[in-house]
């Protein structure tokens, strides 16, 4: 179990370090239709679309390695003093919520995800691109999220010997 928790981590520290850099695509974007809207007075329709679009994969992806690594935004007056017993029961509480919070947006978001395929639905923008794998990108973020969290749960758990 702990070999399938570590790959899993490493699955999502990937697609961390993969998606982060979206943040420089939405960046080099947008300084393009600025300089394009002002100096060119020629705006474009598809650049702060694609740029809306990125930051969901951008915001999504990076979230389950986030739960590992402790860079949520946290309220930790008593998990920070917490040991012993209590700290692990909060630590175990909290990989439930994290899997029961992936449980409800994977619930919602996969059949959405499933309709938007199915209809190959665009934007209805000027520009029109199809945003199904857009999104995708959430409920496959919500089972990442959920699996990130059981993994937590299996790094409380003490390793066996290797047989």
């Amino acid at each position: 179990m702990h070999a399938a928790a570590r790959a899993l981590t490493a699955l999502n520290k990937a697609l961390f370090s993969l998606t982060k850099w979206l943040v420089y695509a939405i960046a080099g974007l947008m300084l393009f239709e600025v300089f394009s809207r002002y100096s060119l007075e020629n705006p474009t329709s598809w650049a702060p679309e694609l740029a809306a679009l990125l930051f969901g994969p951008f915001f999504l992806l990076g979230g389950p390695y986030l739960l590992h690594s402790g860079g949520h935004v946290a309220v930790d007056i008593l998990s920070a003093r917490a040991s012993g017993r209590l700290a692990v029961v909060l630590k175990i509480s909290a990989a439930l919520l994290a899997m029961l919070f992936g449980a409800i947006l994977l619930w919602f978001s996969a059949p959405l995800a499933h309709q938007s395929y199915t209809y190959a639905e665009t934007s209805y923008s000027a520009w029109n691109p199809v945003i199904w794998p857009v999104k995708a990108v959430l409920p496959l973020a919500a089972l990442l999220l959920m699996l990130q969290a059981l993994a937590e749960l299996v790094f409380l758990t003490p390793e066996r010997g290797a047989k």
